[in-house]
């Protein structure tokens, strides 16, 4: 298949680094012109840097905004007033006993995780429909469907995401506009490594660290190894082609197999 993006402009939020980063590469390398965004010019940069070292001929730029706050979401409004290609990534997350999880954890979390991608989607969604094209795919996780106990924060607002993407996906009916949900598996990024060492501390080497968080804490992986970010982006750069025009207010598995059910 070729998947040719050229003419269109991306937005993938988040993508300083880890998945949104692969995603912003993935999509850069089909022609897209990529917008990468990260909450400091820092790494904002770091971040534009890494695209054009993959992709030499790269059309891409850079917006350094905290989406969280209304301050960021105006910085990015200002300086890109419409997209065609919206990959709401950004989010948090990590690990907690259920029961310390304080009132204004949930409350960051939800407003990470999940508005942030309503408010992006909220602003962009309109010119897309106007237009009669238009692709708006938020990041998931297996942990929409199987919650972690010790990550019930982050999997709700993943559970929540479910049905903000199915309903946007709705109010885009018939308009040329999809939207999805990518449920992504344990994938390898920075912040995973951390995450693994905080279950199974820092005795092991990363692989046998690696091999031991897939035995005790997602035992039912069939790929039986944390996915890598490209490998998230293949799915995203799919299905923010013309190619997947017919699929539109889907949970697309991208997660090794790990949810155990025919259906998400």
């Amino acid at each position: 298949m070729q998947i040719d993006l050229s003419g269109k402009t991306a937005l993938v939020t988040g993508s300083a680094q880890g998945i949104g980063l692969a995603i912003a590469t993935g999509l850069a390398s089909a022609g897209a012109s990529v917008v990468v965004n990260g909450r400091s010019e820092e790494s904002t940069t770091r971040g534009v840097d890494a695209v054009r070292e993959a992709v030499p001929d790269a059309s891409v730029r850079g917006v350094a905004a905290d989406l969280a706050t209304d301050e960021g979401a105006a910085t990015l409004f200002a300086a890109l007033p419409r997209v065609d290609v919206l990959v709401n990534n950004l989010g948090v997350f990590g690990s907690a006993d259920p029961l310390s999880i304080e009132d204004d954890e949930w409350r960051r979390y939800f407003e990470v995780n999940v508005m942030v991608g309503v408010r992006l989607t909220r602003q962009y969604l309109p010119a897309m429909t106007s237009s009669g094209w238009g692709r708006v795919l938020f990041i998931g996780s297996d942990s929409a469907v199987v919650t972690p106990a010790e990550m019930i924060h982050y999997g709700m607002t993943k559970t929540a995401l479910l049905g903000v993407s199915r309903g946007f996906a709705k109010a885009a009916a018939g308009t040329g506009v999809t939207v999805n949900n990518v449920l992504a598996g344990p994938t390898h990024t920075g912040g995973v490594e951390t995450f693994v060492r905080e279950l199974v501390g820092d005795d092991l080497s990363w692989d046998e660290a690696q091999r031991e968080f897939m035995k005790e804490h997602r035992p039912q992986s069939l790929l039986q190894r944390l996915i890598e970010p490209s490998e998230i982006a293949n799915m995203v750069v799919y299905l923010a082609s013309p190619l997947a025009s017919a699929t539109t207010g889907a949970a697309v598995r991208v997660d090794g197999g790990y949810i155990d059910a025919i259906l998400p």
